[in-house]
């Protein structure tokens, strides 16, 4: 019997998957590895990397240093801000503040 998953396990899933799919298999990504990948998948943010300056921005919000190649930990980073981005700007008219912390 195949095990169902949840659209949240499979969110989780498809994250991993085209970090992976981006770094081509590797456990890190250089900048136009990220680029391609964030042009391709996550259109609202993808804009902001489009020049020197908003790439650098998002690497330092990332943690990420000059030169260094983007783990999937800094990934993860970038992942909390949208979905805190996200939550606020899809639940602006109800009022609703998300409050979720990520340590």
């Amino acid at each position: 019997m195949e095990t169902q998953y949840s659209e949240l396990e499979l969110a989780l899933n498809t994250l991993v998957t085209e970090f992976h799919k981006a770094a081509d298999n590797g456990p890190t990504m250089n900048t136009t590895q990220f680029q391609s990948m964030i042009s391709g998948q996550m259109p609202a943010i993808a804009k902001t990397v489009e020049n020197e300056e908003g790439l650098g921005k998002v690497l330092e919000q990332m943690g990420v240093q000059s030169g260094q190649n983007i783990s999937f930990d800094n990934f993860w980073k970038l992942i909390n801000n949208q979905a805190l981005q996200l939550f606020g700007t899809m639940h602006k008219e109800k009022g609703t503040k998300c409050t979720c912390l990520l340590q």
